[in-house]
């Protein structure tokens, strides 16, 4: 069944399903909270939340299941989640769950469906037998704050600096003033750059609107969300950007959100420097901060070069599968 962000009852057994899940395939992530999840539901990245789904047998809740699909681009595509309850799988369920969410992708048109999972031998031979082909690996890094090497990192700072001194870094915290939002969402559609591997995907369309909503919706969430920029002297355009959210329910915890840097403003180790900064920044600001998380498409060669060099350390390898329908 479907249900609603505010059925606290259905956010509870999503949660019970999904922990039970995360402790038998990826134990290094935290825990989800109540809190977190209704939030996640509600507001999503950008006010285009996923359609959440329980799949109950005899009133307990056995899988949980996620339909997303954009009002903004790629109508073609639903993503799809599926994940079973440790102690209920291999009864079918998973299946069932996923073959109701391809049907409601086919009545609403949509013409190609995606779905993803940690690797395991479990995750592959699930996705091979619904007819899904691998098209994309992840691989999640965790910045442990604890283990930062600041002098290696002030050291890489004064490196690259002299490449960048046409750029200057600009700090933000919270929403992006109304006089900005145009030049921003010019600035964040750079992130379409980033390798997509064999997914059949368009490039997103980012708006003044939609980069509102983003503010909105981590708002919403309960995110304390900040932005190192890179501005170009002479001309002041926005050169490239790394966002960060705190979680204001547990601030020891954030994410990496997007970093990117536009075409023409490559090769100055904008991305190394706005990230350092950005720890700079956090180390003054939030000092409680024990760990930031973190993904990159297997393939990003230059993004995984900057993780590396912060000392990121792997927490585990993401795939991504898709089909026709």
């Amino acid at each position: 069944m479907e249900f609603a962000p505010d059925d606290d009852a259905a956010v509870r057994d999503y949660v019970t399903v999904a922990n039970a899940a995360r402790a038998v395939d990826s134990p290094f992530e935290h825990p989800m909270t109540e809190r977190e999840a209704a939030g996640i539901l509600r507001y999503g990245w950008d006010l285009d939340p996923a359609l959440p789904y329980l799949l109950r047998v005899d009133g307990e809740a056995v899988a949980l299941g996620e339909y997303d699909v954009s009002r903004r681009d790629n109508f073609h595509l639903a993503w799809l989640t599926v994940q079973v309850h440790p102690e209920r799988r291999r009864r079918g369920h998973g299946s069932a769950l996923l073959d109701a969410l391809v049907a409601r992708a086919r009545a609403e048109g949509r013409t190609s469906v995606g779905t993803a999972g940690w690797e395991s031998e479990a995750t592959t031979g699930f996705a091979a037998r619904h007819g899904f082909e691998l098209k994309q690996v992840e691989v999640a890094r965790r910045q442990v704050v604890a283990e930062v090497d600041w002098p290696r990192l002030d050291k890489l700072y004064d490196e690259a600096l002299p490449l960048a001194a046409a750029y200057e870094l600009v700090r933000r915290a919270g929403m992006t003033p109304e006089q900005d939002l145009e030049a921003v969402a010019t600035m964040v559609a750079a992130i379409n750059d980033a390798p997509t591997g064999g997914l059949d995907i368009e490039d997103e369309v980012f708006t003044p609107q939609r980069v509102r909503d983003y503010h909105e919706a981590q708002r919403g969430c309960g995110h304390r969300v900040r932005f190192v920029y890179a501005r170009h002297r002479a001309t002041g355009e926005l050169a490239g950007q790394t966002t960060v959210a705190v979680d204001g329910e547990r601030p020891h915890l954030a994410e990496q959100h997007d970093t990117s840097v536009v075409r023409a403003h490559r090769g100055h180790r904008l991305g190394l420097l706005m990230k350092i900064e950005m720890l700079r920044w956090l180390r003054e600001d939030e000092p409680q901060l024990e760990s930031i998380d973190t993904w990159n498409a297997e393939e990003n060669a230059f993004m995984i070069d900057v993780n590396e060099a912060l000392g990121l350390r792997v927490l585990g390898r993401g795939l991504a599968f898709q089909r026709s329908i």
